[in-house]
């Protein structure tokens, strides 16, 4: 497929080059190409400049939001979820209507260091706010309870766990779907928690996953869910 990925950080890296590597035709998009192939110096996040990725990742194209969108038939967003509706508004709503968008960003604030506070809490969530600012678009809420690595490559964690998918289009949700099952998500490890609106549980787990991180030492993990027979 044509897949975009919107975001350059190091979970759009990591998806972009994942899809890259299974054969798709990715594009990643960010605001100003000039200016993102200009940069020398890591992101507020520590991740390093984009060039030296990009030149590792040759088959991945960098384009302007508005171009990826425009390329995508199934988009990814990967950006900063405090900056994801800007993101998308300069991606453009005719390039999303009627295309698979897959949001696995969270709206975090760093600003007061780790954990981070949400930014969207209890009756609302990121991915219902995309959805109802992007209505043509079929929103798909997932990956966001894992750490990038563990996104592309579930092997990193031993035994079974679990990744959850939440969206009102049924049809989407078997695209999303699909894709995970390629990153090497068994089908009975992806858990279809319901509509859109169930996005808010899943992005509230956000404040216990750093604290497990903090206490684990590592963002090597995720939830397994156990349960009776």
């Amino acid at each position: 497929m044509k897949i975009s990925v919107l975001g350059t950080g190091m979970v759009g890296r990591a998806v972009a080059a994942r899809l890259d590597e299974l054969g798709h035709e990715v594009a990643i998009g960010t605001r100003n190409p000039e200016q993102t192939l200009s940069r020398t110096e890591p992101d507020a996040m520590g991740t390093p400049a984009f060039t030296p990725w990009q030149r590792a990742n040759s088959g991945v194209e960098l384009l302007s939001y508005s171009e990826a969108g425009a390329h995508g038939e199934v988009v990814i967003n990967a950006t900063n979820g405090a900056n994801s509706l800007a993101a998308l508004e300069a991606t453009g709503g005719r390039n999303l209507a009627g295309k698979v968008l897959i949001d696995i960003a969270l709206a975090l604030d760093f600003s007061e260091g780790m954990p981070p506070k949400l930014l969207i809490a209890s009756d609302d969530s990121l991915a219902e706010q995309i959805q109802r600012t992007y209505p043509e678009a079929r929103v798909v809420k997932t990956l966001n309870t894992i750490f990038c690595d563990v996104m592309v490559n579930p092997s990193r964690v031993p035994g079974a766990h679990n990744v959850f998918v939440a969206g009102n289009d049924e049809s989407a949700k078997t695209t999303a779907k699909s894709i995970l099952n390629e990153f090497g998500w068994p089908s009975e490890a992806t858990l279809d928690l319901g509509g859109i609106e169930v996005a808010r549980s899943v992005e509230l787990y956000m404040p216990l996953y750093f604290t497990l991180h903090g206490v684990l030492g590592t963002f090597d993990f995720n939830i397994a869910m156990v349960r009776t027979s």
